[in-house]
């Protein structure tokens, strides 16, 4: 299994050799099979409804599948997000990291950058 705990696949992901997609609709975007987005980098200043956290890292949390959301008041998932992570802005020329298999825009626009799913 390709992970990005592999140097060689990291280094990879890191300069966009997973593939990309440009996102400025606020449609919520899925990224191919077997793809995960790893990284999000604002073109625009942007605001997310959602970005939901790859299901299969969650372990025994994967029924309630957790991510950043603008509610929710804990970070253990239950409550549908982490409290008011995505609540601002994200400025233009920010990237933040991480495994999502969804990504939601309210306004904006963001490059997705793939990694391979777990």
């Amino acid at each position: 299994m390709a992970t990005l705990a592999n140097q060689g696949v990291a280094s990879q992901a890191s300069f966009g050799q997973h593939g990309s997609a440009f996102l400025d609709s606020t449609n919520a975007y899925t990224p191919p099979s077997g793809k995960v987005v790893v990284a999000v980098s604002m073109t625009e200043d942007s605001v997310f409804n959602v970005l939901r956290q790859e299901a299969s890292t969650l372990g025994a949390a994967a029924a309630s599948v957790g991510f950043f959301g603008t509610s929710g008041t804990d970070n253990t998932f239950s409550a549908g997000g982490i409290g008011d992570v995505l609540a601002g802005t994200m400025p233009k020329g920010l990237t933040i990291y991480g495994r999502w298999d969804s990504v939601d825009l309210t306004s904006g626009a963001c490059i997705l950058y793939f990694g391979p799913a777990a």
